[in-house]
């Protein structure tokens, strides 16, 4: 008797057909199985074209290869462009139009986060990152005020071409956002030290904690 079986496989080619809640749990099983090649091939099979552990095996060799190989090949591609406007559901999100004039409470929540990664975290800063547009003309569009409301859940079904797209994007500004505020925050700081420097000698104060304040910021 044959233990060969007949399989609808569909093999993902682009990350625009795996969403964020299947790519995590995906990067999961990775990592706890890091050790083990079999174990990794089974969790790329598994997440990325829904073929069980136990029909693996019974797989025609050329095909198994072929599915691996491409499998491998599409683990291997991150890049993608930003996509400024999605749609999830039947309403329209777009991605913070001027990161360098988000409002100050987006800005602090989305410094929160240690790393700039697609992680557990992840849903949570692309709710920060992407809002509802209220308006749009051509390729303009205002989003709603961040009221400081995530909606993880809804980011969890968009597919990765996006999530890949707004990473790489806000990784590459981020860091240049980041210094231009640590900056301004040290140029304040200074003028209030030389300020202040002569009455709080005079009082006997000790301004060597502001100074050292500065130096931790830079």
């Amino acid at each position: 008797m044959s233990n060969k079986i007949d399989l609808e496989i569909k093999v993902p080619l682009n990350w625009s057909a795996v969403p964020l809640r299947k790519y995590l749990q995906l990067i999961k099983d990775m990592e706890t199985y890091k050790d083990t090649p079999e174990a990794i091939d089974a969790a790329l099979l598994y997440h990325l074209c829904d073929v069980k552990p136990e029909h693996i095996n019974k797989l025609d060799i050329s095909i198994y290869t072929d599915i691996r190989e491409k499998l491998y090949k599409l683990m291997s591609i991150k890049d993608s462009p930003l996509k400024r406007k999605i749609k999830i559901g039947d309403k329209k999100y777009g991605f913070e139009p001027n990161l360098g004039e988000m409002e100050y409470g987006a800005y602090l929540d989305l410094m929160k986060y240690k790393e700039v990664k697609i992680d557990e975290n992840w849903a949570e800063m692309m709710s920060i990152l992407y809002r509802p547009i209220k308006s749009e003309v051509g390729a303009l569009y205002e989003i709603n005020t961040y009221n400081g409301k995530l909606d993880k859940e809804k980011f969890l079904d968009v597919t990765m071409d996006v999530h890949f797209g707004a990473m790489f994007f806000f990784l590459n500004i981020s860091t240049d956002l980041l210094n231009s505020t640590q900056n301004s925050l040290k140029k304040e700081l200074l003028s209030k030290v030389h300020s202040l420097n002569t009455t709080l000698t005079k009082s006997g104060l000790d301004t060597q904690r502001f100074t050292n304040l500065v130096k931790e910021i830079s």
